[in-house]
């Protein structure tokens, strides 16, 4: 297994979850919702909220990847790390959809800090949770 995952495992910021299954729905009507609240943000100009909402968009997509392997983080950062073991490694996501989800985990961290959100990277930031929304939707509809 993963060193990285391992490591998280170990210290508890990823856990073996037996109720994950049981949430991959509510996390990924969670997930629609953001992506929707994104769109309209940037639609009203609202480049800060629309890169925030993006943000979590992707994590709660993400979360809902990992609670179907049974699965609970308790970090970002380990939420990415599970991400990696679990589905890139096994070549069901790619990893650029995880990149996508560190920038914009970034984004969202700076937004505490500093105000300046651009038109352009809000925009990619959409397309990116848009992708990431379908290829999770796609990847749980194989589940059994």
């Amino acid at each position: 297994m993963n060193p990285e995952f391992e490591k998280c495992l170990k210290r508890g910021k990823i856990r073996v979850f037996s109720r994950g299954k049981a949430l991959v729905d509510k996390e990924m009507r969670t997930a629609r919702s953001d992506l929707e609240e994104a769109q309209e943000s940037f639609r009203r100009v609202k480049y800060k909220w629309s890169t925030v909402q993006s943000y979590y968009s992707m994590f709660h997509s993400a979360r809902a990847l990992v609670y179907n392997k049974n699965y609970r983080e308790r970090s970002h950062y380990c939420l990415i790390v599970a991400l990696k073991a679990l589905y890139v490694q096994t070549k069901q996501l790619s990893f650029s959809l995880v990149e996508a989800l560190q920038k914009g985990k970034t984004l969202r961290e700076q937004g505490d800090y500093y105000g300046d959100f651009s038109k352009t990277t809000a925009y990619e930031l959409l397309e990116s949770t848009e992708e990431f929304l379908n290829k999770a939707s796609e990847i749980l509809k194989q589940r059994t």
